[in-house]
């Protein structure tokens, strides 16, 4: 996969390293030197141009890549400039960063496939965390539904899947338990090791420690979080 990230802010250039890291190709475009160099050695290409000449993004091969990101935040009018730019020249999948409801609605309009709202989307991380701190990780896959990384605690503790009635009465799908097993190291040490059951079956037995994964509705998760907290 080739993707380029454009505009290197704080934002942009964690976009790229994170991607870069995943495995995919990364081209990294900023006007600013300064960030490019920065970058450089964290991505496949750095390179400084201005995203909003026609000429300049074709000498790069644009077209070639598989998606664009436009991580441009501080600049509106650079940022819509460079979604126009970028789909006259035939990229297909073009993710733009709004950070007004009139930007989001104007990068729309030019064809932008995807938009990040990154103040909406960190705001309710972090509301999520205070709200609910026994929550590890949460992604938002779809409008109103979520996939979840959590701690049940001794509410749950030594149920099997089909005794914790999480199903039943939260309309919620256990997808995996993360368990830390205990084992004995070749120096005759005490240690554990991670091991993901990403198949679990009805007997399946809940610890206090184990992390469970959990697929569904925000209304129902916000469900299960506020029974844990009361307990």
């Amino acid at each position: 996969m080739i993707v380029a990230v454009i505009g290197l802010g704080t934002f942009g250039a964690k976009t790229a390293a994170r991607l870069f890291e995943k495995g995919a190709e990364v081209l990294a475009i900023d006007s600013n030197p300064e960030l490019v160099d920065r970058l450089k050695d964290r991505v496949s290409h750095a390179i400084c141009i201005d995203v909003t000449q026609e000429k300049s993004l074709r000498a790069v091969n644009i077209s070639d890549v598989d998606t664009a990101v436009v991580a441009i935040g501080d600049n509106i009018e650079m940022s819509i400039m460079s979604v126009a730019m970028l789909r006259k020249l035939g990229v297909g999948r073009v993710i733009a960063r709004a950070t007004t409801q009139l930007h989001e609605h104007v990068l729309r309009e030019i064809g932008a496939s995807e938009i990040i709202k990154v103040e909406e989307e960190m705001g309710e991380i972090v509301a999520s965390k205070i709200a609910a701190p026994h929550v590890l990780q949460r992604y938002n896959f779809a409008a109103g539904y979520s996939i979840v990384e959590l701690k049940l605690g001794k509410r749950f503790e030594g149920k099997t899947l089909v005794e914790s009635q999480i199903r039943q009465n939260y309309s919620l799908n256990i997808v995996a338990l993360q368990k830390r097993v205990p084992y004995i190291t070749e120096d005759g040490k005490a240690a554990y090791r991670v091991v993901i059951n990403d198949s679990p079956l009805p007997m399946d037995v809940i610890e206090a420690d184990d992390v469970v994964v959990l697929v569904g509705s925000e209304k129902n998760l916000d469900h299960l979080f506020q029974d844990l907290e009361e307990n």
